[in-house]
């Protein structure tokens, strides 16, 4: 059986055009209850295929104006999970994904500046124990992100 079906899919969906609407408004646009808008959307938050609704932050509109995907090389790939403990520690780091090729981990940095971004990498990353070396690519912005079509 699949995870999702018509109705939960179509719910993903009114949910994407705005995270915001009101279960009742979700409900009417289907033609279906809100009892089952409210209990199709808390099963798939238990089941984790919603990861929540939550605002999306346009950095640059508050003043983050740089960011970096930045490959880690660390000395011991077994340290990578005390290493990532510790990167979560750093705010600007917001996303951090196991990699394959040249790189243990990928992670991407939001910074204020370049000399934000400096102190990111050097004074809180490369004093992590266990990070041999980092590789940023400036991001210089973004293109698209989007969800995957369901």
């Amino acid at each position: 059986m699949d995870l999702l079906d018509e109705f939960d899919i179509s719910i993903i969906k009114e949910l994407e055009k705005d995270g915001r609407m009101a279960f009742s408004a979700i409900a009417a646009n289907l033609k279906i209850s809100n009892t089952m808008v409210h209990q199709r959307i808390n099963r798939m938050i238990e089941q984790g295929v919603i990861g929540g609704i939550k605002p999306i932050i346009q950095e640059k509109k508050i003043g983050y104006d740089w960011a970096s995907f930045t490959g880690l090389t660390l000395n011991k790939d077994s340290d990578s999970e005390r290493i990532i403990e510790a990167l979560k520690e750093i705010p600007e780091i917001t996303e951090c994904y196991y990699v394959t090729g040249s790189f243990t981990l990928y992670i991407k940095i939001i910074a204020k500046n370049h000399e934000h971004m400096r102190r990111i990498l050097y004074e809180k990353i490369d004093g992590i124990p266990g990070i041999d070396k980092t590789d940023s690519i400036v991001e210089l912005g973004c293109a698209f992100k989007r969800n995957i079509s369901l």
